[in-house]
């Protein structure tokens, strides 16, 4: 076939990536936005950010792990993640193209030979039709555009315009509120439609506001029969058909997933009615009211049955395939992930999903923490392969969510239900409120039952005994700045740094320096390394990565001046005899634990402190922890969590074809599965996956907001991280007789709760084991003008 490619590629598997699979274009952003198994291959598409009318982006269809072919013939590119199997004809739909049983693609266009727009848009979902299902599909795009397509001649009837061809100042178009198409599928006589973001300076910088739309469409012409069903972020919507579309269609339930400020969101549409549920989230890094930093969440068959899995907000969820508002038991969190996936399947024995992760685009994740520095050249994404079983094995779920937050409330009011099961610890923090009822559901039977005690007051409480699966709770007043906000988290079972990580212990000698980015080169894309003013690149061979020199001086001088990390640069970290700080683009000080005894150790002004590895996410490196950092927009410094801590001196890192970049490696280590060692020794990096980084071990270290320090009466603290750490144990000292109160961020928001108090004579020490709470952020105040420490023991 004309311009199709076939590559026979090596079985080389780094922590579940084929660095040959990587896709790339030109583009500022390469996802993934379907992975679909169709006709014996695995068939996927890569997109660009905004591209309505094609792009550089291509199909590729993966014969074996072993073998794919890019299909160049058809490619068109654009913005696409719609997929469907359309049952009647036997073919997928995914992107543009259409694909029988024998492997036959044909393409519908964006535009037609003489400019008429045909499939115009950034194409988002793809949907069974409501009145001629077995000839008929509907495709849907990212600005509102509807179109119906003839599944035998491809032709293509308009029902609503795309906002991209009405080039109106508002290009999200005029049917709907909210921007940023996600999902639509249709089921109980209507065509369900999602979008996740708003269109307005305000959605860029505070991820609260009114943002995205869950609406749905009788199937009349007419922009009046849509109907909004809630205002507020929405993303994937699907039913146990899943790809097929629902077996049953007016009967079986819908499932909506989306997000508001306070939680994940889960509404099903259940005999003509819909319901919400409230589930917590994992991490913040989805958070932008924008919407432009959550790509393509899904609920998914597996291959295990009726056990789904679903992915949202950083957690992978076990997702009852039976679920609706009688039968709403069985969520509950597998692990916390950092990759961003765009699909997933299960193909052979593994689980496909497909990844947005090295965008040479950092679109408004901007940061004076990583003043623009290395960059990559060349936008590339991968697949990242991972057997059933590992989905439980990466991150310790951890969850926060409110079902009040900072609200006016009136007596009697009900909340949605919010899940209780599947966490070890789990507590509830409320203010604002004398008193509140709470009830639970506990079998999911949609059966509420008070529970002892009926009603709770303002405080912590802990509800890690408390069986059942979803809480609601009832207000009992007329309140204002009302918040309630749960904090949950499983046991964190890691003990001590995975063998993965071998490579970087002490024995294996002093660790070597240097600077990486990911480089230009399509196929060829290599690895740019940066050290004693040498110029390396890691490129693919016979299915491995191997290094090669680079005498081009220009090129050298450019990864020189692009990458080398300046010491002189105010990236805002700080470091003192308390703890390790972070001072933010608006000059807000926020403080974080050290991971070594000597202090001094800390500062290292030759190591990176910042750098986006997964689209829209940055990864922290301070003192000796990785951090998952949101775009300030998401949340920022305020939403930040611990991955896991390292101590170690660890020099770089950046994303390339799908692989986390680590440099740092002992001098003596030699090459391995994770390590590539150039001919002459004297360039070693690591190579695996961004998940990886849970296996370095728990979050740990030690510090606080004061260390002997002078402070004034009543004037509080910095505020000290205390998300996502297992034990912790404070200590508390000072020179005068004072109380020390301890106040806790159950928010991320700013939502200070004073919690314990400590009266301390002059000289006295006390030890205090906080284990059982947790929040964002905690702080101190002293009544009385001293010299304080308060320092933190985490383990």
């Amino acid at each position: 076939m004309i311009g199709l490619s076939s590559v026979l590629l090596a079985a080389t598997f780094i922590s579940g990536v084929n660095p040959d699979l990587c896709t790339f274009n030109e583009e500022g952003e390469c996802g993934t936005g379907a992975v679909v198994p169709w006709a014996g291959s695995v068939w996927y598409i890569s997109y660009a950010p905004h591209k309505p009318n094609g792009s550089t982006d291509k199909l590729y269809e993966l014969v074996s792990p072993t073998e794919r072919k890019i299909r160049r013939d058809v490619s068109i590119g654009g913005t696409p993640a719609n997929r469907l199997i359309h049952k009647e004809t036997k073919q997928l739909v995914i992107g543009p193209y259409v694909i029988d049983e024998n492997k036959n693609v044909r393409v519908i266009p964006p535009t037609l030979p003489d400019g008429s727009t045909h499939l115009y848009g950034r194409l988002t979902a793809a949907a069974r039709h409501l009145t001629d299902p077995e000839n008929k599909i509907y495709i849907t795009t990212m600005e509102e555009g509807v179109y119906a397509i003839d599944m035998h001649t491809l032709a293509v009837e308009e029902l609503f315009r795309d906002g991209n061809i009405q080039q109106a100042k508002d290009v999200s178009g005029t049917l709907l509120p909210g921007y940023h198409g996600k999902g639509s599928y249709s089921g109980q006589g209507r065509l369900v439609y999602a979008n996740n973001g708003e269109l307005s300076p305000e959605a860029r910088v505070d991820p609260t506001i009114d943002s995205g739309v869950l609406a749905q469409w009788n199937g009349k012409p007419g922009a009046e029969n849509w109907q909004i069903v809630r205002r507020n972020q929405f993303t994937d919507i699907t039913s146990r058909g899943g790809i097929y579309g629902a077996e049953h269609p007016e009967t079986d339930p819908l499932w909506a997933i989306g997000w508001d400020a306070k939680s994940v969101l889960l509404n099903v549409l259940d005999h003509g009615q819909w319901t919400t549920y409230r589930l917590p989230k994992g991490s913040h890094s989805y958070d932008g009211a924008h919407g432009w930093n959550t790509e393509w969440p899904r609920i998914r068959e597996i291959g295990e049955g009726d056990d789904y899995l679903m992915t949202m907000h950083g957690t992978f969820w076990h997702f009852p395939a039976t679920f609706d508002t009688a039968h709403a038991a069985g969520i509950r969190p597998r692990s916390n992930y950092l990759k961003i996936i765009g699909d997933f399947c299960r193909w052979q024995d593994w689980i496909i999903m497909g990844c947005d992760d090295t965008a040479q685009n950092e679109f408004l994740n901007k940061r004076k923490a990583k003043p623009g520095q290395a960059l990559p050249l060349q936008s590339n994404s991968n697949l990242w392969f991972v057997k059933p079983n590992e989905l439980d094995g990466f991150g310790p779920a951890i969850g926060r969510g409110s079902l009040w937050l900072d609200e006016t409330v009136k007596k009697g009011d009900v909340t949605d239900p919010y899940l209780l099961a599947g966490y070890d610890k789990c507590a509830l923090y409320l203010t604002g409120l004398s008193t509140v009822r709470f009830e639970v559901d506990e079998k999911g039977d949609n059966t509420w039952k008070a529970v002892r005690p009926k009603t709770i007051a303002p405080g912590v409480w802990d509800l890690s005994t408390l069986s059942g699966e979803w809480i609601r709770l009832i207000a009992t007043e007329d309140a204002a700045h009302v918040t309630a906000v749960f904090h949950y988290s499983n046991r964190d079972k890691r003990e001590r740094a995975s063998e993965i990580f071998a490579p970087f212990t002490i024995r294996k000698g002093a660790p070597l320096m240097g600077v990486v980015r990911s480089g230009k080169g399509d196929e060829d894309l290599p690895l740019e390394y940066y050290a004693n003013g040498r110029l390396m690149e890691v490129v693919m061979r016979e299915g491995k990565p191997v290094f090669q020199e680079v005498t081009n001086r220009v090129r050298r001088l450019d990864m020189a001046n692009a990458c080398t990390i300046d010491p002189r640069l105010d990236a805002g970290d700080r470091y003192d005899a308390a703890s390790a700080m972070i001072i933010d683009d608006k000059g807000n000080v926020w403080r974080f634990p050290y991971s070594w005894a000597d202090k001094a150790r800390a500062r290292r002004p030759d190591s990176r402190l910042c750098r986006e590895v997964c689209t829209e996410r940055d990864l922290l490196n301070l003192a000796g922890t990785f951090y998952e950092l949101p775009a300030e927009n998401a949340g920022g410094y305020a939403k930040i969590r611990p991955i896991s801590t390292h101590g170690l001196h660890l020099a770089d890192y950046c994303t390339w074809r799908g692989l986390l970049v680590l440099v740092g490696v002992g001098a003596d280590e030699p090459a391995g599965e994770h390590v590539i060692v150039s001919d002459d020794g004297k360039s070693k990096l690591w190579l695996g996956a961004a998940d990886d980084l849970w296996h370095f071990g728990k979050p740990s270290g030690f510090g606080g907001p004061w260390a002997d320090t002078a402070v004034s009466a009543d004037r509080p603290s910095d505020p000290y991280l205390m998300t996502g750490y297992d034990k912790k144990v404070v200590t508390l000292c000072a020179d005068k007789e004072t109380d020390i109160t301890l106040e806790f961020d159950i928010t991320g928001t700013g939502t200070w709760m004073p919690l314990k108090t400590y009266h301390l004579k002059a000289g006295e020490s006390q030890i205090d084991d906080l284990t059982h709470l947790d929040a964002y952020w905690v702080r101190a105040r002293s009544s009385q003008s001293c010299k304080v420490s308060v320092l933190f023991d985490y383990k």
